[in-house]
């Protein structure tokens, strides 16, 4: 069984706990000060936030196929709240998937393409550690 036909909710927070256990998904030292967008207001309140959105984007590549860091920030973007104005749509910060990306590309679960769309793509290994994950989910 895949990881396509799994509770979302449960894969993710299975796959945080099992990245949280790699030495390559560190969260920088920067990580704790960080909003995860513009249309945010505060900075995440979970100690383990960096791990579930790693888990998360992990998920994302594996169904969507080869992504880059412009369609992922828009997949987390949100609306933000403008006042009297109306609200308006902002994407996700950059700077948190991006380095999301490089360690799970350094871990060796995802990898660079350019052909036939450019973007990241999972691999074998990736793939194989959803999968599990998924059976045990």
């Amino acid at each position: 069984m895949d990881a396509r036909n799994k509770d979302p909710q449960k894969l993710v927070n299975a796959t945080a706990e099992k990245l949280s256990e790699m030495k390559e998904l560190v969260p920088p030292a920067w990580s704790k000060f960080a909003k995860t967008g513009t249309s945010k207001q505060r900075n995440p309140d979970s100690q383990n936030w960096w791990s579930v959105r790693a888990a998360s984007i992990l998920r994302r590549i594996y169904i969507d196929g080869p992504v880059g860091t412009s369609r992922l920030r828009t997949v987390y973007g949100s609306r933000k709240h403008r006042g009297t104005q109306r609200e308006h749509f902002y994407k996700a910060s950059g700077a948190v998937i991006r380095k999301m990306l490089q360690q799970l590309e350094s871990a060796g679960m995802i990898k660079k393409v350019d052909k036939p769309k450019k973007g990241r793509l999972i691999t074998s290994k990736g793939q194989k550690f959803l999968d599990n994950l998924a059976k045990t989910v």
